[in-house]
């Protein structure tokens, strides 16, 4: 079972990226289920959302404790919140930042992983160029496909249409590829 814990804040996502990402695996014929976790229901509070992707039925009901993935789309978190708590050393990282790990004080930390296990992108910059909303889970989705190989890019993409038809899916799907393509050229 491969396990994502997706950090955020109220109003960036974080719950919808989780549900796409599981109807992404599921597109793929893969069980899977997403579930979020509030402290206080605001804009802008702490909002942690899971993703868990099987070959097999799921029948777990618990946060994640040990993600496999963690995929943070407000670096302000990191100063507030153990994000990385529970998450090994042959974990993926994914942060929206258009800054690096050194510049966001993770420069040692990050040594304990695979380089091509962890990756910054400007998810929110993609975002607001493809979509005008600084909304990143979208971006961060494709990004994911990219680091993990675990769904490809065109699940993704039906995921995202599913939720937003119409020009706000394509400005979705279009944050999302440019993100898989930061990713890969990473």
């Amino acid at each position: 079972m491969f396990q994502v814990r997706i950090h955020g804040r109220g109003g960036q996502g974080v719950v919808t990226g989780a549900e796409m990402l599981s109807v992404a695996a599921f597109l793929e014929g893969k069980h899977a289920q997403a579930f979020p976790s509030f402290g206080s229901e605001r804009m802008g509070a702490p909002v942690v959302s899971y993703c868990r992707i099987d070959d097999r039925e799921i029948r777990l009901r618990e946060p994640i404790l040990v993600p496999d993935a963690l995929i943070i789309q407000d670096p302000t978190l990191l100063n507030s919140v153990d994000v990385f708590q529970g998450l090994p050393d042959s974990g993926y990282i994914l942060i929206n930042s258009a800054r690096g790990f050194a510049e966001l004080g993770l420069g040692e930390y990050i040594t304990r992983f695979q380089a091509s296990r962890v990756c910054c992108i400007g998810a929110t910059d993609m975002a607001l160029r493809h979509v005008g909303r600084p909304v990143p889970n979208a971006a961060l989705l494709g990004g994911f496909a990219a680091i993990t190989g675990l769904i490809k890019l065109e699940s993704v993409n039906e995921a995202i249409l599913e939720t937003f038809p119409g020009k706000v899916g394509a400005g979705n799907v279009a944050a999302a590829a440019a993100a898989f393509d930061a990713v890969k050229a990473h």
